[in-house]
């Protein structure tokens, strides 16, 4: 029996609601609205309809639908107007209706970004993470082990030894934590030392155990689309359309983190750029990353230095790759994403800021209307 699957993508926004005389929605409760939305299904690989209808429109969009779909049709026009609740890490509150930066710290001997500076010399990790925390990094997110193609696998008592004193002087400066890794020993040692945030590029399916720690604990899991299952993350990347099939394996993800015992307000979700995906695969999800927000969770995009903006730039270093990396970061801010995972903090914070200023502003500009 076949099985159609639906998807609604935002495709247009607008300043504000009034602007379009209130013909536009909140996009996932931040700072972001959208007015025009595609309905599409799609059957074994192809799309079989699609039609454009604006705000005022959808509910009739939907209604033509098979009724087969009417259920997961209403929860997915429910989940792009859902406000998401702030994330309550220990003492510390980040609010999720405004993109928040998530500084990078690598403790990593072959970090394609800082070379593995950070893992030899404490006082420069200190340092980097302080300056991070004080330009208006939200979270820090620590990472012990390189996932960039080709890289070697590491043992996770390395990896623990790598992660855990970097956690501690993170959280002894009052920031909030998050733990890179894939390995439930690290996750929990990381855990143990303060860390409050787990992020899986794996998303909780390279190690079983991964999940059952996820589900045992309070803190929110980041879960990451990656196409491969082993040890080589990159490795499968082949997509009937990458958009669609990223949501779709979310999608799937997700429900089994939540068949497993994690909290769904606890789960965030990341389309993994750069994790076996062609540059065209990359661009597609990042033109299309409004879409993710129907699947009802807070999103994460990790677009910083990443190899396509070298292959967009004449090949320029990671060292060289700002200037690309603003510029994704403000795709992820136009589309309503929460979570900004960068290396550059101050750069991004402050782009962060002008962004939320003008759309602030948009908001009680109302010269374009007449009486």
């Amino acid at each position: 029996m076949t099985t159609d699957k639906l998807y609604i993508q935002p495709l247009t926004t607008v300043s504000g609601p009034q602007a379009v005389e209130g013909d536009a929605v909140r996009l996932a409760g931040g700072m972001v609205y959208a007015r025009e939305f595609a309905v599409i299904v799609r059957r074994e690989g192809a799309v079989v309809s699609r039609e454009v209808v604006t705000a005022d429109g959808i509910e009739a969009a939907l209604a033509r639908l098979p009724a087969e779909l009417g259920a997961e049709a209403e929860m997915q026009w429910s989940n792009l107007r859902m406000a998401h609740p702030p994330m309550q890490l220990g003492d510390r509150t980040v609010r999720l209706d405004q993109p928040q930066v998530m500084g990078i710290l690598n403790v990593t001997p072959d970090s394609f970004s800082d070379g593995g500076k950070f893992m030899d010399d404490p006082e420069a990790m200190r340092s980097h993470a302080a300056a991070m925390h004080e330009a208006g990094a939200a979270i820090i997110d620590i990472g012990g082990e390189s996932t960039r193609p080709g890289a070697k696998a590491v043992w996770e008592g390395e990896e623990i030894e790598r992660v855990r004193p970097a956690v501690e002087q993170c959280v002894a400066m009052g920031a909030v934590v998050s733990v890179d890794t894939r390995r439930p020993a690290v996750m929990e040692a990381a855990l143990d030392a303060g860390a409050h945030i787990i992020n899986d590029v794996s998303a909780l399916r390279y190690d079983p155990r991964s999940l059952e720690l996820a589900a045992s604990v309070d803190a929110p899991v980041i879960l990451m689309h990656a196409p491969g299952t082993g040890e080589d993350l990159h490795a499968d990347g082949d997509y009937d359309a990458v958009l669609f099939d990223v949501f779709d394996m979310l999608r799937e993800v997700r429900d089994r983190a939540v068949a497993g015992g994690v909290a769904r307000e606890r789960i965030v979700l990341d389309p993994g750029i750069g994790f076996g995906k062609a540059v065209s695969d990359n661009l597609a999800l990042l033109n299309g990353l409004a879409l993710f927000h129907a699947l009802g969770q807070p999103l994460l995009l990790g677009a910083s230095r990443k190899r396509m903006i070298g292959a967009l730039s004449n090949e320029a270093p990671a060292h060289e790759r700002i200037g690309g990396s603003l510029a994704l970061a403000q795709v992820g801010m136009d589309a309503g994403v929460q979570l900004l995972r960068v290396h550059d903090v101050f750069e991004t914070v402050q782009a962060r800021n002008v962004w939320r200023g003008m759309r602030d502003a948009a908001l009680t500009d109302f010269g374009g209307l007449v009486d």
